[in-house]
């Protein structure tokens, strides 16, 4: 007489969309992780704090307020990429997608919106509480993310979300400085504040890393990049639509709106052409990615408020000379070159040939500025045969069979 199987239990139910779970680590190891739709609805709103940046970034510089212009938008913009980069982070590490989650992410959406309302008055007057609020808005949604990751967590990593959570608050109350202090102590306030914000992820993952998912992380970054550069776009594209129906100045815009296009376009290639997943392999790394990615955000918007400046010149509606003009599109691209080199590009060079493409271009950039009415077509111009220059080289090297290993890209550029 032989024994029936034992039946074998039926899997666990898997809890409903939205229904409220444990907040606990996800496997850095897990397969098929991509960017859910409440992340690409994070982006997109955040993209509305980065065009108003933009645009009062185009009026100090057309009004010939060059070093204010750049100081209000650089500490701006930091607000803004921080508040991004937080998130992003963390939610690689531990997104569950329940109802508190998704309530507490559009808080912190809410909070950008209030920033990007303040940011006029704090270009224009150096007024700073609405900023701040906002900044705190999303802060202390951010915090709460921690304290509630750190309430299902144990040991060290109980402590790593604790000591986030408090160095995000701490944090906080040390930006009222730009509030309260008068305007003469602001940019200090600002530089402290920005290396103790640098800090806190340093310090609190001392001990424990956070299981963020390098696949996901590098699509992220990308889909930012990719929004930015799209702003970029639309910016110089309403910038050149009025330019020519109020002074049907088209002979000027010509040039600046194919070298803008040849510039965005070269931008996306460049970014684009290597898997760089595979080079987040550590926190040490991966950190040193995560900040320097300021400069590719920042330059990146910057390069959509230099082609508008460009065009206000060519219109006469810009206070400021054409050298002025071509170096606010020149400047940005080629420091946006140089960032892609440092932290892309560079890891995946076969020789010196290969490691001087881009920082050659960037300089190559910065001398189309004295080209006059041609220099943003030069600077797309020589955009253009970069990419050019890196799928050459290679090409090359395939065909030698030398320069390239399993993984590599499919570029030098």
């Amino acid at each position: 007489m032989t024994s029936s199987p034992t039946p074998t239990p039926p899997p666990p139910t898997p809890p409903p969309p939205g229904a409220l779970r444990p907040l606990t680590a996800r496997g850095r190891g897990e397969a098929h992780r991509a960017s859910t739709p409440l992340e690409l609805f994070f982006d997109l709103c955040f993209v509305v704090a980065v065009a108003q940046a933009g645009v009062q970034l185009v009026h100090a510089l057309a009004e010939g307020q060059v070093g204010k212009g750049i100081l209000n938008y650089a500490m701006v913009f930091f607000a803004i990429w921080w508040a991004w980069m937080n998130f992003t982070w963390f939610a690689s590490a531990y997104d569950n997608d329940d109802v508190l989650y998704r309530v507490v992410t559009l808080v912190q959406i809410a909070g950008v919106l209030v920033l990007a309302a303040g940011i006029s008055r704090a270009f224009e007057q150096h007024e700073f509480l609405l900023v701040w609020l906002g900044y705190a808005i999303m802060r202390v949604a951010m915090a709460s993310q921690w304290l509630r990751a750190a309430r299902n967590a144990e040991g060290p990593e109980r402590r790593c979300a604790l000591r986030y959570a408090t160095g995000i608050l701490v944090c906080q109350i040390g930006w009222l400085g730009l509030v309260v202090l008068p305007p003469g102590a602001r940019g200090w306030v600002f530089l402290v504040m920005v290396v103790a914000e640098l800090c806190v992820p340093l310090l609190s993952e001392r001990g424990f890393a956070t299981s963020w998912h390098p696949r996901h992380i590098a699509e992220r970054y990308g889909l930012f990049t990719i929004i930015v550069l799209g702003e970029s776009i639309a910016a110089a594209t309403v910038a050149v639509k009025s330019g020519v129906d109020e002074n049907e100045a088209v002979g000027d815009l010509l040039p600046i709106a194919a070298g803008g296009l040849l510039i965005v376009f070269s931008a996306w290639w460049i970014y684009f052409v290597v898997p760089i997943h595979g080079h987040l392999r550590s926190n040490r790394q991966s950190f040193l990615w995560g900040y320097g990615h300021y400069l590719i955000f920042a330059s990146a918007a910057a390069i959509g408020g230099g082609l508008e400046v460009a065009v206000e010149q060519a219109v006469h509606e810009a206070h400021i000379s054409r050298l002025a003009a071509s170096a606010a599109v020149t400047l940005p691209t080629a420091l946006y070159l140089l960032a892609v080199w440092a932290l892309h590009s560079r890891h995946f060079k076969a020789g010196i040939t290969q490691q001087l493409v881009l920082p050659t271009a960037a300089l190559l950039v910065i001398c189309c500025t004295f080209l006059g009415h041609w220099a943003v077509l030069a600077a797309g111009v020589v955009s253009a045969l970069t990419v050019a220059a890196g799928e050459t080289l290679t090409a090359r090297g395939r065909g030698k069979g030398r320069g390239r290993t399993a993984g590599a890209p499919a570029s030098a550029a």
